[in-house]
C-alpha cells in the first residue's frame, strides 16, 4: 500500500523539512532555521539523516531546505578530496543525494533552498565542480570566513551577509548563478525550469540584512504559498 499524499491544503502552516546534521549517532540542527521560518509564517521539521526514508518523507512537506554543515565528498562526484576538507558525515551526503534524486523525479514543483553546504549539494549534484579550499587561489578567501560580513548583489537578492565558507562552487553545472560576492565567488544559484529552487551560499538565518537574511526565507515560503493556491 503507497504512503497517502498529504495535501499542502491539509495545515495551517507550511511545512518545511531542513536536513539535520550527524554527529557521533546524533542529528543535530541549529535553531535559527526554525526562528527564522517561523518568524516567515512556516513550521520546520528537523529531518533525521534515514538513508532509504526520502520517499515516505517528501510527500508529507511543503518545502525542504538543505541545510549548512561541512565540507562534501567529492569522490562521489568524479573529484579527489582535497587535503585540507573536513568532510561532511557519509550518512547525512548519502541521504541529501537521494533527497535531490526524489525531488527531481517525483517532486520538481516542491520549493527547495540550500544554505552554504546545502547550495554546494544542490550544485553538485546539478553537474556542478567545487573549488575545495579557496585559500589556493583567491587572494580574499578570509572575507568569506569566520562569519565575515560581505555584500552579494545579483538578481534574486542584493545586501550584506553573514559568510562561513572556505569552498564554493566553481561551477554552477545545470544551474543558473543568480548572485555573486565582489571577489566573483558564486554566491547564490537557482534552476530555471523549476518553480523555485534556490541555493545561497551564505547563512541567511544568521544575516541581520533583511534583504539577504529574512528575505530568503520569506521567499520559500511565498512559493509554498503558492503552490497550495495552484
Amino acid at each position: 500500500m503507497g504512503v497517502p499524499r498529504i495535501t499542502p491544503a491539509a495545515h495551517d502552516l507550511p511545512l518545511i523539512g531542513v536536513t539535520s546534521d550527524l554527529v557521533k549517532d546524533q542529528a543535530r540542527l541549529r535553531c535559527g532555521y526554525a526562528r527564522s521560518i517561523a518568524e516567515c509564517g512556516g513550521v520546520a521539521v528537523p529531518l533525521f539523516p534515514l538513508p532509504g526514508s526520502a520517499a515516505s518523507i517528501l510527500p508529507r512537506l511543503d518545502g525542504v531546505i538543505f541545510s549548512g554543515g561541512d565540507d562534501p565528498d567529492t569522490t562521489a562526484f568524479g573529484e579527489p578530496v582535497h587535503p585540507s576538507a573536513n568532510l561532511v558525515d557519509s550518512v547525512r551526503q548519502a541521504f541529501e543525494l537521494e533527497l535531490l534524486d526524489t525531488l527531481e523525479r517525483l517532486h520538481p514543483e516542491m520549493p527547495v533552498l540550500g544554505i552554504c553546504l546545502g547550495m554546494q549539494m544542490l550544485g553538485l549534484h546539478a553537474g556542478g565542480r567545487l573549488n575545495q579550499h579557496l585559500p589556493d587561489n583567491l587572494e580574499t578567501a578570509a572575507q568569506h570566513r569566520d562569519g565575515s560580513i560581505h555584500e552579494v548583489t545579483g538578481t534574486r537578492f542584493t545586501g550584506h551577509v553573514h559568510s562561513h565558507h572556505i569552498q564554493a562552487l566553481d561551477d554552477p553545472g545545470r544551474l543558473t548563478v543568480v548572485g555573486e560576492a565582489p571577489d566573483g565567488v558564486i554566491e547564490a544559484i537557482e534552476s530555471i525550469h523549476r518553480p523555485f529552487f534556490l541555493g545561497v551560499q551564505w547563512h541567511p538565518e544568521r544575516s541581520e540584512d533583511p534583504r539577504t537574511g529574512l528575505a530568503v526565507f520569506r521567499s520559500l515560503l511565498n512559493a509554498c504559498r503558492d503552490r497550495v493556491s495552484l
